[in-house]
């Protein structure tokens, strides 16, 4: 990378405030240069485009994300409440400083429909980290329908994550209580 690490932090702090509320379609690069109080050429020192910075951005959001729901699983005291954690993580993700109306990822997806190499493969690896999570987590109480478990919590969460843009200040609540039902029936 061509530029200091607080130069960096700007910029992804920049793309991450704009990006993910503004859209990724409707906000120009200017925008976010202007934003980071950077140069254009700052930025294509270190990212050669904006999907790049973009996927920076959206690959630092996972981290950010992972550590929140880790947090929340290990605050858990059983199998079934750090399965549910990922609800309680979701709400205080939202609720940190910075944050998006909905989920970057869902966005980004929505917005670009077959995003450049680097963009598609964070997207994609947030999705296969998310199902990887969910299926440790549901083995103790599923066994080997921990897959299929986990499959039906990501399809609430990502409705959960779509419902945000609906009612902005709803919590997880519906969400929890449907994993709730899909837990107790196994």
């Amino acid at each position: 990378m061509g530029i200091r690490a607080t130069t960096e932090t700007k910029l992804l702090d920049a793309a991450d405030a704009l990006l993910f509320s503004r859209g990724v379609v409707a906000t120009p690069i200017d925008a976010i240069t202007e934003r980071a109080g950077v140069s254009a050429a700052t930025l294509y020192r270190g990212y050669p485009s904006k999907e790049a910075l973009l996927a920076a951005a959206l690959r630092r959001r996972e981290r950010a994300w992972r550590e929140t729901w880790e947090h929340a699983v290990a605050r858990a005291a059983s199998p079934r409440e750090r399965l549910l954690a990922v609800f309680t993580a979701l709400d205080e993700f939202r609720h940190r400083p910075g944050a998006a109306r909905w989920c970057a990822f869902l966005g980004t997806a929505a917005e670009l429909p077959d995003p450049p190499a680097d963009v598609a493969a964070a997207i994609r690896d947030d999705t296969d980290g998310f199902r990887r999570r969910l299926t440790e987590l549901a083995e103790p109480i599923a066994g080997d329908e921990a897959a299929e478990l986990a499959e039906e919590i990501l399809l609430v969460v990502t409705g959960e994550l779509a419902m945000r843009l609906r009612s902005p200040g709803r919590d997880g609540m519906t969400a929890r209580r449907v994993a709730e039902a899909l837990i107790d029936r196994r």
